[in-house]
């Protein structure tokens, strides 16, 4: 290890050759700040913190700029925990535990994981079109939505290999355009709209049937799916909730606003329009649901009665985030949908 002596020796020789070694002191100018500025004026894709420099192009076009309109508290830590808790769907999952099953249910099996490969697509390709819109000032919003690519990815990877593991395969994808109320997740013009419909409403009902996972599975493979999903589909949320409730205090004038979304998503969670929730009435999916709930086509009545205590529990955990998020109102002021405020009551 080279001397106190002989280092300084090092530095006058670099001086003495030319080297401007100046930059060494931005490490005093240049002090790390927790503070994220309120507009980015950055358009040179400079990562937030570093010091700029005068002769950058400024070849960034990014769409959201303020603060405000993309950031949540705690991201930092939510993507720690997106970094930490990556699983494998090679490694992860016991495939072997999967025997063959009566035609109905592997088919119901195979419906309902040909729905999670499609919705599970549109999650990750949505946000993906976000990323790049943003201001690289506000990097976290960016690394979490990078951690949910990750995370939708493996999940469409996974529920296709179920649907090809016991001989059944893909079957018929639902319909996501058709009896749309409003705007939808695939066309969301800007991020509060696409977290309010993605994040909390969408989501979040996935990731009640995944919770209620074993409910529906037949091996370990399938329970060891179910587990792995909801762990990371509740992050997904988290970013939803986290958002809304930065929005509720840094822009309450645009609460009527995330209201108009809410209404539109809750629309969408009662009906089924646009295939968001696979549990609701007259959807394929949810045909498929009673199935595996009841133990086979011959059992269809009592599936049914075991998916409507799926639908309430949906309804509650929703309610449970938009409390969370100081969107509750919506129940004291008679704005939530009338069906599953009665879903609500009755849970």
């Amino acid at each position: 290890m080279a001397t106190i002596k002989e280092r300084t020796t090092y530095w006058d020789k670099a001086q003495q050759a030319g080297f401007d070694l100046s930059w060494l002191n931005r490490l005093q100018e240049n002090p790390v700040s927790d503070d994220v500025d309120e507009i980015s004026e950055n358009n040179t894709g400079r990562v937030e913190g570093s010091v700029s420099r005068g002769n950058v192009p400024q070849f960034g076009t990014y769409l959201f700029r303020q603060k405000k309109d993309v950031w949540a508290h705690n991201l930092t830590k939510l993507y720690q925990e997106f970094v930490t808790r990556q699983w494998s769907s090679a490694t992860d999952i016991p495939w072997d535990t999967i025997q063959p099953l009566p035609d109905d249910i592997e088919r119901a099996e195979c419906q309902l994981a040909t729905f999670f490969v499609q919705v599970e697509f549109v999650a990750s390709d949505v946000p993906g079109r976000f990323i790049s819109t943003m201001s690289p000032d506000y990097h976290e919003v960016r690394q979490v939505l990078l951690g949910q690519v990750m995370d939708e990815s493996r999940h469409l990877d996974v529920f296709r290999k179920r649907a090809l593991a016991n001989g059944g395969g893909l079957m018929r994808m639902i319909d996501t355009v058709s009896d749309v109320v409003g705007g939808s997740t695939d066309n969301a013009r800007e991020f509060t709209e696409l977290s309010s419909r993605l994040h909390i409403t969408g989501e979040g009902n996935v990731l009640t049937l995944f919770r209620l996972g074993e409910l529906m599975a037949y091996n370990e493979a399938e329970k060891a799916i179910y587990r792995r999903c909801a762990q990371d589909e509740a992050r997904h949320v988290a970013i939803g909730v986290l958002h809304l409730r930065y929005m509720n205090e840094a822009a309450p004038e645009r609460r009527e606003e995330i209201h108009g979304y809410l209404d539109e998503g809750e629309t969408r969670q009662a009906t089924g329009a646009g295939g968001e929730n696979p549990a609701a009435i007259n959807m394929l999916t949810s045909e498929a649901l009673a199935v595996l709930l009841g133990g086979g086509k011959d059992k269809v009545d009592e599936g049914q009665k075991i998916l409507m205590a799926v639908r309430q529990r949906q309804t509650k955990e929703y309610f449970q985030r938009l409390k969370s998020a100081g969107f509750d109102d919506r129940i004291t002021n008679g704005r939530m949908n009338p069906s599953l405020l009665e879903a609500f009551n009755a849970a």
